[in-house]
């Protein structure tokens, strides 16, 4: 995949544009880069008021930053035993910030926090009965 023009050569061409050196169809061949690529970064420039790329930072945005990160922590220290449950509760209560079980998890993987897991009770399941005898007719 093609790299992003520097920042550099955004600035030069929009300054020659600002300063009258020839019109955007003009300036891209001088440059030597597309027309497309010179409309794109001028109307970008409009639209942020900006020469530079925008940094683009993907994925979506996490609910849990590192301040509410840190208060998970301190709860851990003083009740280590927490359950995903209780976290999320916590977080809605205290934080005002809803998340999914599965993003507690994430988060708690994330700051390496290991929850402790129950074992299996037993008489459940089916590997504790009997099995029926088969008859043979």
């Amino acid at each position: 995949m093609a790299r992003p023009y520097e920042d550099d050569l955004r600035c030069k061409v929009l300054e020659a544009h600002d300063r009258g050196a020839g019109t955007l169809p003009e300036l891209a061949k001088v440059f030597g880069v597309s027309l497309p690529w010179v409309w794109k970064i001028s109307a970008a420039r409009k639209r942020t008021g900006q020469a530079e790329r925008v940094p683009h930072a993907p994925g979506r945005k996490r609910k849990v930053d590192e301040a509410a990160e840190l208060e998970v922590l301190i709860w851990f220290e003083e009740q280590p035993d927490l359950t995903i449950d209780e976290v999320r509760a916590r977080l809605a209560d205290r934080l005002q910030i809803s998340v999914a079980r599965s993003a507690v998890g994430r988060l708690l993987h994330r700051l390496k926090l290991h929850r402790k897991k129950r074992l299996p009770r037993s008489g459940t399941g089916d590997g504790d009965q009997p099995k029926a005898a088969h008859r043979a007719s």
